[in-house]
């Protein structure tokens, strides 16, 4: 075999494989999991399905989860992480509408702001995850409240 009949073989060989790999580009590829790792082999990214359905998670470089995507029974969720792990904001798209709420870095809840069927609504937590403030909009009218430690109304209108 002399050169020129080599050199059209290894052009045949290579034609061939740019073939392969184009089909590879298109195949469907199926699994319950996959795992994205960085140049360093830390997982960054988690696709996975589990019993209550499928999830996404995002996390930094120090392997702390920072975002979840959830796709659940009652509707799809994404919550928000800091840079400790520790949820701090959580929007859920449930039957009754969405509801945002957001939390200190105890994990307790401090503001949930809703807008279903019958209003829109904000209700302010303490500490103690005690509501001390609600205002909402609902069909019948507007209303605030302004409620102490003990859970009784100090201020309310209407």
């Amino acid at each position: 075999m002399n050169i020129a009949e080599r050199l059209e073989v290894v052009e045949r060989e290579l034609a061939d494989l740019k073939a392969a790999q184009a089909q590879e580009i298109g195949r469907v590829i199926r699994a319950n999991q996959f795992i994205v790792e960085d140049e360093n082999g830390k997982t960054r990214a988690e696709l996975v399905i589990n019993k209550d359905g499928p999830s996404l998670s995002l996390f930094d470089k120090n392997g702390k989860t920072r975002a979840l995507l959830s796709a659940l029974k009652d509707g799809p969720r994404l919550e928000l992480f800091d840079e400790n792990g520790k949820p701090r904001a959580g929007l859920n798209a449930l039957k009754d509408g969405p509801m945002l709420s957001l939390f200190d870095e105890n994990k307790k809840p401090r503001v949930d702001l809703c807008a279903f069927e019958d209003g829109p609504s904000l209700s302010l937590f303490d500490e103690n995850k005690k509501p001390r403030a609600l205002l909402s909009a609902f069909k019948d009218g507007p209303m605030l409240r302004l409620i102490d430690e003990n859970g009784k109304a100090i201020w309310s209108a209407p």
